[in-house]
């Protein structure tokens, strides 16, 4: 790739682990024998250190890819899959086993929250102290400074020691000093999760801002949705290996369709607290043609007496997003049910206005021991409408959610 920022060839990570036999239950009569023994317990040490295995565990294997200047390129998988890691190497904290990185600029990372904070210290002190940790003069943070603390929205407690601050002021703030160090290359490991809806706006603004100034993102996250709105392109790590390189939307596309593994229906009861249990749940027709309309079917069983008294269907996109919920609590709830009781509720949505794709439904349900969310319990996939005239659908990558009924008055 031409004007690559970050080069990275045959990328590996080794970490050696260490497996000891387990060692017997000791009870005080072995003890007393062991004491008793003590001049052998060196040969018994040498013993127990020749039935030590160890193995060796690749993190990374092989990673070969370019990033160029100004490209935002989300990286996605799976926990365990090696992104962290990767992270760490670019950003410098750890060194591979195989390969070689090259980074060309100044490099800003931001991969665990309040990295280089001293708790003691206010969060004015702290700025000063992680910016010059991330290579900021003294000067620069002093211009910097009223924009910093804007952006993390901690004015009020500046003067405040850090220890004292939330999770997500302490994430804000350590935002704020990375993102406003003006870095050639910002890395960013999914620690946007901890701040509010209208930080994590916020942050995504100021990465946006940060490419369109010719400077580059590696960006981590399990929300889909953020990756595709942020990056142009996205790779794809599996079991330490590239699994996938390409288009942000052909990428995930990918990823979802190997990672997701959701069945119509329960394939077996989902338990729901203590006294509950989900035996059934059923979309017809599935697959649905946009517009058309979908019955919906849910039966529950009690183990133990238990009483329903909240219920909602909830449809999420592929990508995660919450598209639409469904208040059920109109079927007669609260409802008390006996041991060995059961209870159905079914219904209709009458026109399912959702883009071709796949589509995932879950529910909120609170009982006396139980209020949450169970997610990925049905999947109903929605073809596209018939078109017609002389002009060909948008690409659905470029169509949203929704697919709208509407009129224009020539």
């Amino acid at each position: 790739m031409t004007d690559a920022v970050v080069t990275i060839e045959g990328l590996g990570k080794r970490y050696r682990l260490q497996h000891r036999q387990e060692e017997p239950y000791v009870a005080l009569r072995d003890v007393l024998a062991a004491a008793v023994a003590a001049p052998f317990r060196r040969l018994r040490s040498q013993d127990r250190s020749k039935a030590a295995t160890t193995e060796d565990f690749w993190a990374l294997k092989d990673v070969t890819f370019d990033v160029a200047r100004g490209e935002v390129v989300g990286i996605v998988g799976r926990n365990g899959a090696g992104k962290s890691t990767l992270l760490k190497i670019l950003g410098r904290i750890t060194e591979p086993t195989t390969g070689r990185v090259t980074l060309d600029g100044r490099v800003a990372s931001l991969l665990e929250v309040g990295t280089g904070f001293h708790p003691e210290l206010s969060g004015r002190e702290n700025i000063f102290l992680n910016g010059a940790i991330l290579g900021m003069t003294r000067a620069e943070i002093a211009r910097k400074f009223d924009d910093i603390v804007a952006f993390a929205d901690v004015a009020r407690f500046l003067d405040t020691p850090v220890k004292r601050y939330s999770s997500g002021m302490y994430v804000r703030l350590a935002f704020a000093v990375a993102a406003h160090l003006e870095p050639e290359i910002l890395i960013v490991d999914e620690v946007l999760a901890v701040g509010d809806a209208e930080f994590q706006k916020r942050s995504l603004g100021k990465m946006r801002e940060v490419s369109r100034g010719g400077r580059t993102v590696l960006f981590v996250s399990h929300n889909m949705s953020a990756v595709q709105t942020l990056c142009t392109r996205a790779v794809w790590l599996h079991d330490g290996a590239v699994a996938a390189n390409g288009p942000v939307a052909e990428t995930i596309s990918q990823y979802l369709a190997v990672t997701h593994h959701v069945t119509p229906e329960p394939a077996r009861a989902v338990r729901i607290g203590e006294g509950l249990e989900l035996r059934r749940f059923e979309l017809f027709p599935n697959p649905v043609e946009s517009g058309g309309t979908v019955r919906f079917s849910l039966t529950f069983a009690a183990n133990a007496a238990t009483k329903i008294g909240d219920l909602a269907l909830l449809i999420l996109s592929a990508l995660e997003t919450r598209v639409a919920v469904i208040d059920l609590r109109s079927s007669g709830l609260p409802v008390s049910l006996s041991p060995g009781g059961d209870w159905t509720v079914s219904g209709q949505i009458t026109s399912v206005p959702l883009v071709e794709g796949d589509y995932s439904f879950g529910l909120y349900v609170a009982t006396g021991d139980f209020s949450g969310n169970l997610l990925d319990l049905a999947q109903l996939r929605v073809h596209g409408r018939p078109q017609s005239g002389k002009h060909a659908p948008y690409p659905v990558e470029h169509r949203g959610m929704l697919e709208l009924d509407f009129e224009i008055n020539a």
